[in-house]
């Protein structure tokens, strides 16, 4: 076992934490929000990058490391008993609004981290079991749609107009929730539609993934709707409604004011590194299971994350992704720091398109 794979260990602090929240009052129910959102963005000003690849020889291994594998399973099988405690948790009698608001954001930053993260992570897998994991952990987001048009639409048309989720030069990240929120929705959908054209199959029939995918999400409200009741229902609904606007608000950050040239034939360049933000501030890609590293994720979607690269070609963002989801709230600060780190990179993002080679 390569001990380097149990550096990957560290999301399953968040868990931790939760549990703190959801079993505590007062400053305690805040621990896993201010861990997440002031102490990582502080340390990671601090910090710096850390640019190494791996050898060949480790990437070697880490490939054959299972570790980096079971991390990964274990991160999605923690997130179903974690939400039971965070519902029961929130049948406690006279519980203050205060530490109500904090369990709630505390289960939205566990959606967000690892269920979108780690089922965003496994749904670019090629084995049925691990894309079923993916789902799953997309499940307690209630965003299993993202499967589907991520895989089949963001990857295909990322930084372009067609895209949902990559953001504009210029557009607030207010304005980019609804747009990215409805449409990658829509193209869900479509997607699952063209799919089942394809294979001569009914557009709205039981073999529409986005359908299957629906139902489940269904079934799951109603079971805990049923087991808890209607006003715990509604605090689930708000923390995954905030895992949504996290993975959203990662979206924005990762494309924002990026585009890809459209060659003669009319059809766009292939996605490049220069195409999304990378960061290489160490906590958050511990955290987020190396997303950071997003240019290589564009450059060669089925790289593990393990195995993801630093590029020398690859617009940095200044800090790490929480600091710059933070930074992104405030759209006048955020338009100032990175209108300044895109003319940074002016004559990176306007290289002429690159051909492929057949």
């Amino acid at each position: 076992m390569n001990i380097r794979a149990l550096k990957y260990a560290l999301p399953l602090m968040l868990y931790v934490l939760a549990m703190i929240s959801f079993s505590s009052h007062g400053i305690y129910c805040w621990l896993l929000l201010l861990f997440g959102w002031v102490l990582i963005p502080l340390m990671e000003l601090l910090m710096k990058k850390d640019i190494r690849n791996l050898s060949q020889a480790e990437e070697e291994m880490a490939k054959k490391d299972k570790v980096y594998d079971l991390l990964l399973y274990l991160s999605v099988v923690l997130l179903y008993p974690t939400l039971f405690i965070f519902l029961h948790s929130m049948q406690e009698p006279g519980l203050a609004l205060s530490d109500r608001i904090a369990r709630v954001a505390t289960m939205g930053m566990l959606c967000g981290t690892i269920g979108i993260n780690v089922g965003h992570e496994l749904g670019h897998r090629s084995n049925r079991f691990e894309q079923m994991l993916g789902k799953a952990s997309l499940l307690i987001s209630l965003y299993t749609h993202f499967f589907i048009e991520h895989n089949k639409g963001h990857h295909k048309n990322v930084a372009t107009r067609k895209d949902p989720s990559s953001a504009r030069l210029g557009e607030s990240v207010y304005h980019f929730y609804p747009r990215t929120i409805i449409l990658t929705y829509i193209s869900a959908w479509r997607i699952a539609g063209q799919d089942a054209q394809k294979n001569n199959r009914r557009v709205f029939g039981l073999q529409n993934e986005t359908l299957q995918l629906q139902f489940v999400q269904l079934v799951f409200i109603l079971l805990i709707f049923f087991v808890f009741g209607w006003k715990l229902l509604l605090y689930y609904l708000a923390a995954a409604f905030m895992g949504a606007l996290l993975l959203e608000t990662v979206n924005y950050i990762e494309h924002y004011g990026l585009s890809r040239k459209k060659m003669a034939d009319g059809k766009f360049e292939r996605a490049l590194p220069r195409h999304s933000w990378n960061s290489d501030h160490p906590i958050g890609r511990l955290l987020l299971f190396e997303l950071s590293r997003h240019s290589d994720h564009h450059y060669l979607a089925s790289r593990k994350y393990q195995l993801l690269r630093h590029h020398e070609d690859a617009p940095e963002l200044p800090t790490g992704y929480p600091g710059m989801m933070l930074l992104s709230l405030f759209p006048p600060i955020w338009f100032f720091v990175m209108n300044r780190q895109m003319e940074k990179y002016k004559s990176l993002l306007s290289e002429p398109p690159v051909k492929l080679k057949v």
